[in-house]
């Protein structure tokens, strides 16, 4: 099957979650992001990846209004994305605990923030504690664990609020290979299982590949979008399948700048 043909056959009978037209964004005469326009679909797993610099986070800094556009339209079901109005949970590179809070009241601490009612609180405290394996560390605080389960906390956090879009950026960045690994897995483990929207930031190709349904490549400054990939291969995937080399191959070609 052609790439086209998997294109036309993957964005057939989605439902849209997101839609981006014509998004601009500069910085005095510094023009970062140029006329991008995509959608993302109801549920979906998207990553997006680039060069270095390329405006990969200031577009994600755009979608979840933590700095204005200079031109364009973001809309999350039909309407202007505001983070006060539609659910939305973000994890960042740097590692966000509370490091005053044990590990469970860090994961209640999002739904107190929108005033969930506490049965509701607790329900998804134990979902999310059970789901991430961290019960038995629940009274701990942050300086007691480890990298990984300190991010197992973040990620639970987030999940527990059952976001609709859940917007990631470079999350695993500073985890060496083998905590990247068991996370990037814990991570499709619970989006199965919640079915949120999740939208993926990284520079790391092989992490693209391994966790997207689909990825979108943007060029240099002024970045637009060069290509869309469609990772069509079963789960659980494994680095060394031809169709993954293959596909981790294209999106590197597609990648590069020079």
């Amino acid at each position: 099957m052609t790439n086209q043909q998997l294109s036309e056959n993957y964005h057939r009978g989605k439902e849209v979650k997101v839609s981006v037209t014509d998004l601009t964004k500069k910085y005095d005469d510094l023009l970062v992001l140029n006329d991008i326009s995509f959608n993302i679909y109801k549920g979906e797993f998207l990553c997006i990846v680039g060069p270095t610099g390329c405006g990969k986070t200031t577009f994600l800094n755009c979608l979840s209004r933590f700095i204005p556009t200079t031109r364009g339209d973001i809309l999350v079901d039909g309407q202007p994305a505001d983070p006060t109005h539609h659910d939305m949970a973000f994890v960042f590179q740097e590692v966000s605990t509370i490091p005053w809070l044990s590990v469970e009241d860090n994961i209640r601490f999002g739904l107190k923030v929108k005033r969930r009612p506490p049965d509701e609180v607790e329900r998804r405290t134990e979902q999310m504690l059970e789901l991430v394996g961290l019960k038995k560390f629940r009274s701990y605080f942050p300086r007691q664990l480890s990298a990984s389960m300190e991010q197992r906390v973040v990620i639970a956090r987030n999940f527990a609020l059952n976001p609709d879009i859940l917007l990631m950026d470079e999350p695993y960045g500073q985890l060496d290979l083998k905590l990247r690994y068991y996370l990037e897995d814990e991570l499709i483990r619970i989006w199965q299982e919640i079915g949120c929207t999740v939208l993926f930031i990284t520079h790391n190709i092989e992490e693209a590949v391994y966790l997207a349904q689909r990825v979108l490549v943007l060029g240099q400054k002024p970045a637009t979008i060069k290509e869309e990939i469609i990772v069509d291969l079963p789960r659980p995937r494994n680095f060394a399948d031809p169709a993954f080399v293959k596909i981790r191959d294209h999106v590197t070609d597609a990648i590069r700048w020079w």
